[in-house]
């Protein structure tokens, strides 16, 4: 299913492709139009080291290919991917060693945020390999209950944080359950950002929350180069236009690979309005 025909139609507006080639000639064509780019590289759980050297050494290739084509493009992973849930150290190694091959060429990995039973363990590595290297950003999910501290506790140490709502099913024991929560959340935690962060992304696509924070930075005189937009690769183009061409950072995540179901899923789910740009978008073409 996911290598077919119909998926590659299905996926093609949000999966820059299934290969690194394909990705890469996106990204080349995104930094021409003046966005930045994070390549991931589509996959989440493995079960053997096999597979977490796999991965590894993809990610190995993405960074040797921006440095090639001196795209302003960082990485970004998952730590499933890696390896975490079979061998703790499988993973911390994988990871370390992109961080360091990243910081080597003067660029950065985003270590994704997945369900909030690897939050701590997920901040633990980052707050390490910070330390060590520098050339790793955190991501925050604003639904969870704790990242009010998980964000005061990282901007003490200076490690930049991708600020993102939440696309995982968590229960109301840890997660705010309503939209509403977790919209007004999600404000109050980028404002604390933009006022102590360290260069944070504001990953949205809410044009309330985007123009909050542009009214925000204005109001604050805070530099365009202080921060960044995040956005995912094929959702809201027209807004992406507008952000870049009123002078601001905007970096588009921007998968590839086969694995792109579990992907694909989780971006309609936390999406809904989604459903319908794809059935609109398949019947044009």
């Amino acid at each position: 299913m996911e290598t077919s025909p119909v998926a590659d139609r299905v996926t093609s507006r949000f999966v820059a492709g299934s290969t690194l080639e394909r990705e890469l000639a996106v990204c080349q064509k995104l930094q021409a139009d003046g966005y930045l780019a994070t390549l991931d590289h589509l996959g989440e759980s493995v079960t053997s080291l096999a597979e977490t050297e796999q991965a590894r050494d993809a990610y190995l290739r993405a960074l040797d290919e921006i440095a090639r084509l001196s795209l302003q493009a960082t990485v970004s992973i998952k730590l499933t991917q890696l390896g975490l849930d079979f061998s703790e150290p499988s993973s911390r190694a994988a990871v370390e060693c992109l961080v360091a091959r990243a910081k080597s060429i003067g660029r950065m990995v985003e270590v994704d945020m997945e369900s909030s039973q690897y939050t701590d363990r997920t901040l633990a590595l980052v707050s390490e390999l910070h330390a060590k290297y520098g050339s790793v950003r955190a991501v925050i999910q604003a639904y969870l209950y704790r990242s009010a501290s998980d964000i005061e506790n990282l901007c003490r140490q200076s490690i930049p944080v991708r600020l993102c709502k939440g696309a995982y099913h968590e229960s109301a024991d840890v997660a705010l359950p309503r939209k509403q929560d977790v919209d007004a959340n999600y404000i109050r935690l980028m404002l604390e950002l933009l006022d102590r962060g360290t260069y944070p992304a504001i990953a949205s696509h809410d044009e309330n929350i985007v123009r909050r924070a542009v009214g925000y930075v204005r109001e604050r005189n805070i530099a365009a180069d202080r921060f960044e937009f995040q956005m995912l690769y094929g959702i809201g183009r027209e807004l992406q236009r507008r952000l870049v061409a009123d002078g601001f950072r905007v970096r588009l995540y921007v998968p590839y690979g086969n694995a792109w179901y579990p992907y694909f899923m989780r971006r309609l789910a936390e999406r809904p309005a989604n459903v319908l740009f794809l059935a609109r978008n398949l019947l044009r073409n």
